[in-house]
């Protein structure tokens, strides 16, 4: 009989339980006003506390922050992750790579503060390449590596081990580091998904009479042969 995982102490589950209630009132004071809007005083109002108290928590905005952020890209993988995983392995590399498209546009949509606060600094002054959040940022990197790599001239049987979960972050490292070719195509294909996403959640396309899913399905076919040439 495996030995039970040992169970955590009252106190790491009420720390915890704090900072996750003071995530959640942060991601409030997101979706209300922005990341400038994030006030650890005005969350501690609102929890009943002090001030001072939440600082034993999150050292200053900046870490509530982080922590939010880190929270949002991991949301993110496991969105991405989850609908790779759905209907593998009878999917193509192609539907597989739909799949992994329309997920992102997905998630975004569903979630546009959050979205917003991976792919700009929220604050000046903040920094958003450190390495907490470029790790966070690989693991999605990794995903759509492996995706690609799954890619052929035609629709290939499917996979028996699809190869976007074999990418780890030190693949995503090194194939940044050689310059490698995939690793240029990655970043490509994000930057065009990325590009037509933040349009439509920015507005850019709302007053243009198309069919933004039509175009969005048209972009990931662009993209799809793109990557054959």
């Amino acid at each position: 009989m495996p030995t039970p995982a040992p169970r955590s102490s009252m106190r790491e589950r009420f720390r915890e339980q704090v900072r996750e209630d003071v995530k959640a009132a942060a991601l409030d004071q997101l979706a209300a006003g922005g990341a400038q809007a994030i006030s650890i005083n005005a969350i501690a109002k609102h929890l009943g506390v002090s001030g001072p108290a939440l600082y034993r928590y999150f050292a200053n905005r900046d870490d509530l922050l982080t922590a939010l952020v880190i929270d949002a890209y991991e949301d993110l993988h496991d969105a991405l992750a989850h609908e790779l995983r759905a209907g593998a392995p009878s999917r193509t590399p192609h539907e597989r790579f739909r799949a992994l498209a329309h997920a992102y546009r997905a998630w975004a949509l569903a979630e546009p503060h959050r979205y917003e606060l991976l792919f700009k600094p929220p604050l000046p002054g903040y920094d958003a390449h450190a390495e907490p959040l470029a790790a966070a940022a690989r693991s999605l990197m990794a995903l759509l590596l492996g995706v690609l790599a799954e890619l052929d001239r035609e629709d290939t049987p499917p996979a028996t081990e699809p190869r976007s979960g074999t990418y780890q972050n030190e693949d995503v490292l090194t194939a940044r580091t050689a310059g490698a070719s995939e690793f240029h195509l990655a970043v490509a294909v994000w930057s065009c998904l990325h590009g037509i996403v933040s349009l439509e959640l920015g507005g850019g396309l709302s007053a243009m009479t198309i069919d933004v899913d039509a175009l969005f399905e048209h972009e990931v076919q662009v993209l799809i042969e793109r990557t054959l040439v």
